[in-house]
């Protein structure tokens, strides 16, 4: 079993590799960990944001499962990647679907790592079933009802004129684009969903684009108010970017309403972390080893030491709260 309190230990003999699976008519996921199982902590369920999917999250994957020596499940949500496409496209849905893969999978406790939409997944899950979840990190996305960035529909429309324009050359899609989107980085992150019909080997989508089109919405949406009194008491760690606005300093008071133990990290970066700024997100300065150092960060303050103020490889935790020491995980 898994502890935050555990120190990290050498084990010798492992190595990560990964396996890509699909449950018969559930979620696609890829899997990475040490080779002989030897893992000496809970699994690690990574959720991707929108128009994402487990191929973004194949790196961190890997790297999370040789430092921390655990499983490291990297999922597609539904109408994501390879999984199922359905009409209903919301958190509870979602939340559902993630609840049922750890059931499926035998899963005492497992980390929730999620992205954007995948944070507010994640957070569903820890709401619904606390008792299954030793930890949450929830990376720029607050649980709060917030209008989505004016880019999403935006999106949504230039990859609908893509599929129009019936275009064979992923050159020639990012072209069309252009016309939605400047940021290259961006871009190409929306393009990794291309696909190429077997039909008339034209390149089309494979989210569903009329049904996310017509659920931003709800992905604007919070599952639960704060009159529900539903909580997560186990360590949370809010990671946002610095040049983003979905984790305003305005959402800190529904954030500890839900999640008493929450921390919060700025990353030097926007929204697309990962896609926006790789280079700085490899050389240290973002989510992975926020993620990791952020572990043992808790690992500290559960053995006695008050931190507070942490830096850590280019982060600041920022209202860091006195964790109860009888707090178990």
């Amino acid at each position: 079993m898994f502890s935050l309190r555990a120190a990290t230990r050498g084990v010798s003999g492992l190595r990560a590799f990964s396996t890509t699976r699909m449950l018969q008519s559930e979620l696609a996921y890829q899997v990475f960990g040490p080779e002989n199982g030897q893992a000496v902590r809970d699994p690690i369920l990574i959720l991707h944001g929108l128009f994402g999917s487990k191929q973004n999250n194949r790196t961190i994957g890997k790297a999370l499962a040789r430092d921390l020596k655990c499983q490291i499940f990297a999922l597609d949500l539904r109408n994501h990647g390879q999984s199922f496409h359905a009409p209903e496209h919301n958190y509870g849905a979602m939340a559902e679907d993630v609840q049922e893969f750890i059931q499926q999978q035998k899963l005492d406790k497992c980390v929730l790592i999620g992205h954007s939409m995948g944070a507010k997944a994640a957070m569903a899950v820890a709401l619904r079933a606390p008792e299954r979840v030793s930890a949450l990190i929830p990376v720029d996305n607050a649980p709060v009802n917030a209008a989505l960035k004016s880019d999403f529909p935006k999106y949504v429309r230039g990859m609908q004129k893509i599929e129009a324009e019936k275009v064979s050359k992923q050159s020639d899609a990012n072209k069309i684009l252009e016309d939605y989107e400047e940021s290259l980085p961006i871009r190409q992150f929306l393009l990794t969903n291309l696909i190429r019909s077997e039909e008339d080997n034209t390149l089309k989508f494979r989210v569903p684009l009329s049904i996310i089109g017509g659920s931003l919405d709800r992905m604007a949406d919070f599952p639960f108010k704060e009159s529900d009194n539903l909580q997560y008491n186990g360590p949370t760690l809010f990671v946002r970017g610095t040049r983003s606005k979905y984790v305003s300093d305005d959402t800190v008071p529904a954030i500890k309403k839900f999640f008493p133990n929450a921390q919060i990290a700025d990353v030097e970066a926007g929204h697309w972390l990962i896609s926006e700024n790789p280079e700085a997100f490899r050389q240290g300065n973002g989510l992975l080893p926020t993620i990791i150092n952020s572990m043992l960060c808790l690992h500290h303050i559960y053995s006695g030491r008050e931190v507070f103020g942490v830096d850590i490889i280019g982060t600041h935790i920022i209202g860091v709260d006195r964790w109860s020491r009888d707090f178990r995980v």
